[in-house]
């Protein structure tokens, strides 16, 4: 018997079985099984990599122009949006991928390609927990926190500020090659020893840091002031840990609201950031578990950080929400939105309204491109226009049959491959042509009632009467 830290597996790596789809000219499967998005996963299939901007081109066009490209500087910018599902076939319409690809497009360049340089944004990607667990605004606030720590703002920040100040103290001392990796040069801003080996005093450039005008309104405890302090001896280097160390020994409630939106908005104003896009995922799971009041209350604190509070957020229209909607949310929040004046202020009601983006269903050519999209990212090499082992009109029955539902399109799509992969008997001249696809839902159809009428037959049936009467 191996040691089991020194004992390996015999089971082969995926890699090693990929094999089989060598004959379509694909290095594996391109298909996720279980279509979901977490952005946070290695895998393409899945963490928005993949993404085919030609399915929702309406969509992302309206927001580029009614929000992305608008300066952050006119006080009548849109600063809530509302992405909402036309189609009420239930999840997996690509609402999430469309939002971690804009999030992905916004954070390459902070938004200054998008606008032309109008804008300097940084976006944010929020999903609020289940089960009821993000139903106050405390805890939402905690969520967009969370958000900005992981997006690693915090760093980039202050790394900028340090540019800045070494721009300034020491014109000459960079050259061009330090600009070349952007990557490289944030991670040199944030390290002592590269300053050493620079020649650059780090206590001048905190000096001229600290003459930043939106700096001077933060309160003297603000995480950041641990290292500009001049009084300390050997300050050292803010970390986003410094921050979250700040953050957890606030009290819940304004102190953390006030941080999150009126001292944070300092910091990233400091840093040339005139605007910030809050993507919010799944939004209903909010009002999904609230009462009349919470959700008024919830719209009220909204309408307070974003519009009319004393918060810095709202007197500059910093943060900018994006949040996406099943079809049907909105009436769950109308009532709440009418009493706060969030209706007055972003109408959701109103169909025309620039605010709301409809997210329309998707066709038998979005189909086309989806798998193909998928397919050339996994291809062993180049194939213009190809789509084999799949026919045209193979493509357009698993669209038909999964209603045109992304997640049970690229589903349908791995099944078959799959199958084909390791029995080709049944195929059309080696094709998943609109024969084989129905074959296949037709025995998939066949499965699932025999499960369905297994189950049933194990079940004991209820007597619905005794229970109406209340009795066992």
């Amino acid at each position: 018997m191996p040691n089991k830290f020194t004992g390996k597996p015999n089971a082969s790596p995926i890699s090693q079985l990929s094999g089989r789809y060598e004959e379509f000219n694909l290095r594996e499967n391109p298909f996720p099984s279980e279509p979901m998005v977490n952005k946070d996963s290695d895998d393409q299939r899945i963490n928005g990599d993949i993404y085919e901007i030609g399915l929702r081109e309406n969509e992302h066009e309206q927001i580029l122009n009614y929000f992305l490209k608008i300066s952050q500087n006119d006080p009548n910018h849109l600063r809530l949006g509302y992405i909402i599902d036309t189609s009420y076939i239930g999840r997996g319409n690509g609402k999430s991928a469309f939002l971690i690809h804009l999030l992905h497009e916004i954070n390459q360049k902070y938004a200054l390609d998008i606008s032309d340089g109008t804008n300097k944004c940084f976006a944010l990607y929020v999903t609020p927990e289940p089960g009821g667990r993000s139903k106050t605004f405390g805890s939402f606030v905690d969520l967009v926190f969370q958000s900005i720590i992981s997006s690693n703002i915090i760093q980039n920040c202050a790394a900028i500020l340090r540019l800045n100040g070494i721009l300034e103290a020491y014109p000459h001392a960079l050259e061009d090659k330090d600009f070349e990796d952007e990557d490289e040069l944030i991670s040199n801003l944030n390290d002592e020893e590269w300053f050493k080996t620079k020649g650059i005093n780090l206590s001048v450039v905190r000096e001229f840091i600290q003459k930043n005008q939106f700096l001077q309104q933060l309160p003297p405890d603000f995480p950041l002031f641990t290292e500009i302090n001049k009084h300390t001896l050997f300050p050292k280097m803010v970390t986003s840990e410094d921050f979250i160390i700040h953050y957890n020994e606030m009290k819940k409630g304004k102190p953390r609201i006030d941080f999150v939106f009126s001292h944070l908005v300092r910091f990233f104003q400091a840093a040339d950031f005139n605007g910030a896009y809050i993507l919010v995922d799944d939004f209903e799971r909010i009002p999904d578990f609230q009462s009349s009041r919470q959700k008024r209350d919830f719209a009220l604190e909204l309408r307070s950080v974003l519009f009319d509070g004393v918060y810095q957020s709202a007197k500059f229209g910093f943060y900018n929400l994006l949040l996406v909607l099943h079809a049907g949310v909105p009436r769950l929040i109308d009532e709440a939105w009418q009493e706060s004046g969030m209706e007055a202020r972003s109408p959701i009601s109103e169909k025309n309204s620039n605010h709301v983006i409809p997210f329309e269903k998707l066709n038998k050519n979005h189909t086309l491109l989806l798998l193909k999209k998928y397919m050339d990212a996994y291809r062993l090499n180049e194939s213009e226009n190809n789509i084999e082992p799949f026919t045209i009109d193979g493509v357009e029955r698993i669209g038909e049959t999964s209603e045109y539902n992304a997640a049970q399109i690229l589903r349908t799509a791995y099944r078959l491959l799959d199958l084909v992969a390791r029995d080709k008997s049944n195929l059309t001249q080696g094709k998943i042509d609109k024969s084989y696809v129905d074959q296949f839902i037709e025995n998939d159809k066949e499965c699932h009632e025999k499960e369905d009428s297994i189950t049933i037959g194990k079940s004991k049936p209820a007597d619905l009467r005794k229970k109406a009467e209340g009795s066992s």
